[in-house]
């Protein structure tokens, strides 16, 4: 990250980047969209989905199974960061990878005002793109 100008006072703050992504497109216009997500222990996540725009978050706490589509599903943990492309991209899966414990993490949207923020993905559709998901593991 760089600054624009010397700043009025001392910094004391730090700042750490965690992600750093362009993404393939933006919406424009563009409404963006915080939320807080919480998935219980074990608890599956959401249906595979898109949305409109991309996605960035931060995992706060515990540990979230995450697998978009092109992509090996991987684990991301407390104190990572992540994205999507959104767009026409799949996501599989935000499952809770732990049995014993709540997972929670902050995403960031942006999106097409006046579209579902969510658009779930029908059995139909994810059999004609199952060429397009990464092989699942053994």
């Amino acid at each position: 990250m760089t600054m624009s100008s010397e700043p009025a006072w001392p910094i004391t703050s730090v700042l750490t980047t965690l992600l750093e992504q362009t993404p393939p497109t933006v919406p424009q216009p563009t409404q963006v969209m915080t939320l807080l997500v919480e998935i219980p222990p074990a608890g599956r996540g959401l249906p595979p989905h898109r949305h409109s725009g991309p996605v960035f978050g931060y995992m706060l706490e515990g540990e979230m199974t995450f697998e978009v589509e092109g992509e090996p599903e991987r684990v991301i943990r407390a104190g990572e960061a992540f994205w999507e492309p959104g767009g026409d991209v799949i996501h599989y899966q935000d499952s809770n990878n732990l049995a014993d414990a709540t997972s929670r993490f902050v995403v960031t949207m942006m999106m097409v005002p006046g579209e579902p923020m969510i658009t779930f993905v029908d059995d139909d559709e994810l059999d004609r793109r199952r060429d397009r998901r990464a092989p699942r593991p053994a």
